[in-house]
């Protein structure tokens, strides 16, 4: 029987969204602690906790099936392998700083200056597709010290929420790429593989689903029955079930949760009463 190998990062925040996603998909498996391999008993799979870096390289050279990194890994390792999903968690910037107190203008501001980064590939491409000549220092970790010790007048690192920038006297002031957590797998996968790939992407997406949108329910008079299926399709259409009063109608229905953030006002001004919003945990279309 085919297993799958699944590399994912052994530390951090990528490795507990990843982790939490695989048991949200309903496959169960006991990681430990520090252990640097896991098996799941009620799906054929097998993890691989890795440094993020190695990630591509060992799911190219076939030691992994497939693996979990980040956008920007993958774009700047060049790894000949596969991005067949996109996750939507883990998301984040990889930009260029400055120390706060220059006056930054434009992206000509780097040219002739010294960059430090840990990601010199995207670093260059970038930089070439803005007319931009700059050395780049390719250093790991720390990034955010080098204007401090005069290594580099500028930095191009990871950021999410800009407090390590600010920390260090930092500015953010372009935006390099945008990167969330991608899934990446080997191009010489088997049959039984894939076909194991596809249904784990299958539960992933009834999960992700589930997650961007909300099941309502609600009741309303008859009349603007109407106009409240208007702002609440549903998947195929709604619910609507009669109430014990009469001319009253309750309507169940899922819809996007940034969909029903708009339209709030529209029910309630429709006449809707008694709205209940409720999480969905596995979306099936």
């Amino acid at each position: 029987m085919a297993t799958l190998k699944v590399a994912v990062q052994k530390s951090g925040r990528l490795s507990e969204d990843s982790l939490k996603l695989f048991r949200e998909c309903g496959i169960k498996f006991n990681n430990g602690v520090k252990k640097l391999k896991a098996q799941s008993h009620n799906f054929p799979i097998e993890f691989l906790f890795l440094r993020d870096d190695d990630i591509p390289g060992y799911v190219e050279d076939g030691i992994a099936d497939i693996g979990i990194v980040g956008q920007n890994v993958h774009d700047e390792y060049q790894k000949n392998v596969e991005v067949v999903k996109h996750l939507g968690f883990s998301k984040c910037r990889l930009s260029l700083a400055v120390p706060r107190e220059e006056d930054y203008q434009d992206i000509s501001y780097f040219e002739g200056k010294n960059i430090a980064t840990s990601y010199p590939n995207i670093l260059k491409d970038y930089l070439k597709s803005k007319g931009v000549s700059a050395e780049v220092h390719e250093i790991s970790g720390s990034v955010e010290i080098a204007p401090g010790i005069g290594l580099a007048e500028g930095i191009c690192d990871i950021v999410s929420s800009g407090s390590t920038l600010l920390s260090n006297g930092l500015k953010e002031v372009e935006t390099v790429m945008k990167s969330e957590a991608v899934m990446v797998a080997s191009k010489s996968l088997t049959e039984d593989q894939q076909k194991l790939v596809n249904q784990l992407i299958f539960r992933i997406n009834s999960v992700l689903e589930g997650k961007n949108n909300k099941y309502v329910l609600l009741n309303a008079p008859n009349e603007s029955l109407d106009k409240i299926i208007e702002l609440l399709p549903g998947m195929r259409s709604p619910t609507v079930l009669p109430l014990a009063d009469k001319g009253w109608s309750s309507i169940h229905s899922v819809i996007n949760e940034d969909t029903f953030w708009e339209n709030i006002e529209q029910l309630r001004e429709a006449g809707a009463e008694g709205i209940l919003v409720v999480p969905i945990e596995k979306m099936i279309r």
